[in-house]
């Protein structure tokens, strides 16, 4: 069985910075392309950015250059650094591992 715990997420203020990490365990890590989701109060969930098995990275559009994806597969572990944090960030975060496999998500809330 799979599992996913994300980690990180809090209250910063505007411009600032955030690390989420989401922890892996069960199944194939190394194989998965992971994910991370977000879903702000009142919207769809959106993804955010995700990174293939091969570490190939994409971003939405409107994250580019603010957000940096990665892993680590040693540690079954996959990172989302957030920069220059804008309140319209404030959501849930979710990990995914093939978009199949859900964690339950970790609050991101972007305020002075």
């Amino acid at each position: 069985q799979v599992q996913l715990v994300e980690s990180g997420g809090g209250l910063v203020q505007p411009g600032g910075s955030l690390r989420l990490s989401c922890s892996v365990s069960g199944g194939i890590f190394s194989l998965y392309t992971m994910s991370w989701y977000r879903q702000a109060p009142g919207k769809q969930r959106e993804l955010v950015a995700n990174i293939t098995g091969g570490d190939g990275k994409n971003y939405a559009d409107s994250e580019q250059g603010r957000l940096t994806i990665s892993r680590e597969k040693a540690k079954k572990r996959v990172y989302l650094q957030m920069n220059s944090l804008k309140p319209e960030d404030t959501a849930v975060y979710y990990c995914s591992a093939a978009t199949f496999y859900w964690g339950k998500g970790t609050l991101v809330t972007v305020s002075s």
